[in-house]
């Protein structure tokens, strides 16, 4: 059974797709060391040997009549490239576990990219017939408008975005909207950039309870620690520092829910000061 979660009326579960995993220092670019303060809580989102752990996952939250997709992992039969050979050819389960769970792609409302970068958005579209076609027929495709230029303008070869955001484009599927939008009473966007131009988080509140979804503004827990550790990927340093800080302001020692976009299980948990530094719990 997958994890699942519950937020006054919202009910949140997860999909896994594959595992990564990825050292300290080629990750964070700090030395495996730096994480010994911290291994005490750190050890469930690391391999035996002290990596990172790190799920590409599917959040499938249930509310206000609505059933959201947050994010939709790397995709099955993708070719990026060489730079990005693990994520190619994949065949995974992944259709089939929505199913399982009571979220067939055709009774989706709505579809959130916290982002566009090809691990978040490979499972919006799926081959059929030769073609690149929408993984989610009925559902509105929620991008934040400085993601969609950014990436829009972006050339590379194997870009994800031709084959996993120009076909829900050309459907007419995709809402461009702000970084803040609400998508309904309990379900709304929270700006969070930095690992890319219009990264955005995704806020749930229901009956007085509240969760965040994170996307990649944090990949490891001990980032709430060390907001400063900086991501490979992170477009902007200093905004994606800044993202992180301000979360912490917000959800730590708060009562908020934080679920980890890549976080292994058990995924969600509560950021808490120990007096000195904080730790997720």
């Amino acid at each position: 059974m997958p994890l699942s979660w519950k937020i006054g009326e919202a009910t949140i579960s997860v999909v896994t797709e594959t595992e990564l995993v990825y050292s300290c220092e080629t990750f964070l670019r700090q030395p495996a060391s730096s994480l010994d303060p911290y291994r005490s809580w750190l050890t469930p989102y690391l391999t035996p040997d002290g990596r990172f752990l790190m799920i590409v996952q599917a959040f499938l939250v249930a509310v206000d009549g609505l059933r959201i997709v947050v994010d939709t992992c790397i995709g099955n039969g993708k070719d990026y490239g060489p730079s990005m050979a693990a994520f190619n050819g994949l065949d995974t389960p992944f259709i089939d576990s929505l199913v399982a769970t009571d979220f067939a792609p055709d009774t989706v409302d709505f579809v959130i990219c916290t982002h566009l970068h090809v691990d978040h958005v490979g499972w919006n579209t799926r081959l059929v017939d030769g073609a690149w076609v929408p993984t989610f027929p009925h559902a509105r495709y929620l991008m934040s408008k400085p993601d969609l230029e950014y990436w829009r303008d972006y050339e590379a070869a194997h870009n994800p975005f031709v084959v996993s955001v120009q076909p829900v484009l050309d459907a007419g599927l995709v809402d461009a909207v702000d970084m803040d939008h609400r998508v309904s009473a309990s379900v709304a966007l929270l700006p969070t950039p930095g690992h890319t131009p219009g990264h955005v988080s995704v806020s749930i509140e229901s009956l007085g309870e509240r969760a965040i979804i994170t996307g990649d503004m944090v990949h490891s827990p001990v980032q709430f620690a060390e907001p400063r550790w900086a991501s490979v990927a992170d477009t902007n340093q200093d905004d994606a520092r800044r993202s992180r800080e301000e979360l912490v302001a917000a959800a730590g020692d708060r009562g908020v829910l934080v679920m980890g976009t890549h976080f292994p299980p058990p995924t969600a948990g509560y950021i808490l000061s120990d007096g000195t530094t904080w730790r997720f719990t």
